[in-house]
């Protein structure tokens, strides 16, 4: 099953030309979901040849504009397309008020439900389950209240060997030796053994978006063994004092999270709009952790099974 992150948008704050605003579009199978949804998020999308309405839901990390400022605009689209089918959305506490206000003084009739759940930025905590996987919050350390989130692949199921199956084998048969249970005649005697007709599932994959925060070594306690991590690395190792005072993260630090928290492949953004290229960035989290690669603006990261 496909399970792949795309990079709408890794600016940080202060708008550029060539840069947006923090938004990611993660799709499994055929379910996308937005990760942030900044200034603009909808125009990223046509732009990439996203239908908008493909969307099941938002996660809002924390309510500052740069964060978020693009949903009103994305809900208002929806709606005006018709939707019905109800839109999840997992963010901050406050969010659902924002949302409310503005359609009650525009005088906007929604024609479609939010379902909303309010994150604690406090203690990680599941907020969302689907069929295919389920979504903690990461407590991150910013000026305002802010989570990640860890998208993880609930288990598959463990694969037949084709070859071996006997002809005609009841589908009740093959129900549990994907499931890993031997098949049992009526006096408990094993019929087939799971083990000889199946191979293992392949671990689950797992996502982890970390967005802005001072370095917070904690955060390794949610996201250990990720497949693919997100951090915010809006400064160079350089001005990591001015980093924690403006509760952001360096580059350096950046790889510091990931080789502790043994993740498998780290993707850094949200870079200051002071810096004009990025190769240093890259240089700084390669130091401590070289699989690491920026997040550019349009490109795909595919989650693969390792």
């Amino acid at each position: 099953m496909q399970f792949s992150v795309m990079i709408l948008g890794a600016g940080s704050a202060t708008p550029t030309i060539n840069r947006h605003p923090s938004a990611q579009l993660l799709t499994y199978e055929n379910e996308c979901f937005l990760i942030d949804c900044g200034e603009g998020t909808q125009y990223r999308l046509l732009e990439h040849k996203i239908r908008p309405g493909r969307l099941r839901g938002v996660f809002i990390s924390h309510l500052h504009g740069d964060h978020y400022f693009g949903l009103i605009g994305l809900l208002s689209s929806l709606n005006l397309g018709g939707r019905t089918e109800a839109f999840f959305l997992v963010g901050p506490r406050g969010l659902d008020d924002i949302i409310t206000l503005h359609f009650k003084y525009s005088h906007t009739p929604l024609h479609f439900p939010i379902q909303f759940t309010p994150t604690d930025t406090e203690s990680s905590e599941q907020v969302f389950e689907n069929q295919y996987f389920t979504v903690k919050t990461i407590p991150l350390d910013h000026r305002i209240p802010c989570a990640g989130y860890l998208f993880k692949e609930k288990p598959q199921k463990r694969k037949l060997i084709k070859e071996k199956l006997v002809e005609d084998m009841p589908h009740e048969y093959l129900r549990a030796l994907k499931n890993g249970e031997d098949v049992l005649d009526e006096a408990g005697n094993v019929l087939y053994k799971c083990l000889e007709f199946t191979t293992p599932a392949p671990p689950p994959r797992s996502y982890a978006y970390c967005s802005d925060t001072r370095y917070k070594e904690s955060v390794g306690d949610v996201i250990h063994g990720a497949d693919l991590l997100y951090h915010e690395a809006t400064f160079r190792d350089e001005l990591e004092q001015q980093a924690f005072e403006r509760y952001h993260s360096t580059a350096k630090q950046a790889g510091i999270i990931a080789a502790k928290s043994r993740v498998k492949k780290l993707l850094i953004g949200h870079f200051s709009s002071r810096y004009k290229e990025f190769s240093g960035f890259l240089e700084d989290a390669r130091s401590v952790f070289p699989a690491t690669e920026i997040a550019e603006e349009g490109s795909v990261f595919v989650i693969e099974h390792i």
